[in-house]
């Protein structure tokens, strides 16, 4: 990128839930993903942040969660991310399709849409946000969750794609490309793939346009925003001046505990976050702990009591299969 260095692919992708208990049987026990935080959410306190990911929820592997009981669902639609897609291993379709039928998840096969693809899986979690599986023969070399309840042959290997819905594709196309040092992988219909970095799953992002498709309202079962990966603070440092100097609003920086963050909009309006790498899950909890305690930041530790009181208790066992 010359005055930028070069962004790594995807870091997580947070969306809206609604009741936690229901968040985590989904996401733990059904499809098989380590809960690896469970803290609040900084900027507004009384709800969790519940992040899913590998074993030790490496950048490239986390969906996460502001869980909001009782609220209103959201409406999928331009100016989002309309569905996030995980990277499974090539043999492991078949499973998954006996797995989610057996939890009563409706779902769809797809033949490819993209070259990159063998089999797609679709199908929605219990807030109605849109999920797929995506078979790919790279799977294997990202690592999974070896202790969790799927069997690591079959077990979700990271994320693999988010489709990004858009009115028109050509202002956010020329941001991605010129801006961001995104380059096109191939066009079919009205799908157009693009990869970033070393390319491959983890580091694609497909734009869906529709001029027909109707402005899109986040609240429950919509994604709130997405991630990319820098290493660390001097290239966001740097990605923050690059943006600015395009034209761009783009936050301070913001310290979330286990990354740091600065957020803008791309031009159809989807809530881009660039996010560091370290210092990672482990900075308060030791790997075998991940996920069992609420972790809250400095800040918020003298509200404890309170905070505590406020949150429903998660509870739940994983059982290995």
């Amino acid at each position: 990128m010359g005055d930028a260095p070069e962004i790594l692919g995807l870091h997580h992708v947070t969306a809206m839930g609604g009741d936690p208990h229901r968040n985590v049987r989904f996401y733990r026990e059904v499809l098989g993903l380590r809960l690896v935080k469970r803290t609040v959410n900084f900027d507004d306190p009384g709800t969790y942040h519940l992040y899913y990911g590998d074993a030790l929820g490496r950048p490239g592997t986390l969906l996460t969660f502001f869980p909001w009981p009782g609220a209103r669902p959201g409406q999928v639609g331009v100016g989002q991310v309309a569905v996030t897609a995980f990277t499974i291993p090539e043999a492991a379709i078949g499973y998954w399709e006996k797995r989610l039928r057996a939890y009563g998840v409706a779902m769809e096969r797809a033949a490819s849409r993209l070259e990159e693809e063998e089999v797609v899986l679709r199908f929605q979690d219990p807030d109605g946000l849109w999920l797929e599986l995506a078979a790919h023969p790279q799977a294997e070399t990202r690592p999974g969750w070896p202790e969790g309840p799927v069997p690591l042959e079959y077990a979700i290997r990271g994320l693999h794609t988010v489709t990004m819905q858009e009115a028109v594709a050509e202002p956010t196309l020329r941001f991605l490309i010129e801006g961001m040092g995104f380059r096109l992988v191939q066009e079919e219909g009205d799908r157009i793939r693009l990869a970033v970095g070393p390319g491959g799953p983890g580091a694609w992002v497909d734009l869906q346009v529709d001029p027909r498709a109707p402005r899109g309202h986040i609240a429950v079962g919509t994604v709130h925003h997405v991630a990319w990966r820098v290493r660390n603070d001097a290239e966001q440092g740097a990605w923050r001046t690059r943006l600015q100097a395009l034209g761009l609003y783009v936050t301070p920086v913001m310290d979330r505990k286990y990354f740091r963050s600065i957020y803008f909009r791309e031009p159809g309006g989807v809530l881009f976050e660039i996010a560091t790498d370290p210092p990672g899950f482990t900075v308060d909890e030791a790997p075998e702990r991940l996920g069992t305690g609420l972790m809250l930041p400095d800040w918020l530790e003298p509200m404890r009591g309170e905070i505590e009181q406020a949150l429903p208790p998660l509870e739940g066992k994983v059982i290995r299969e």
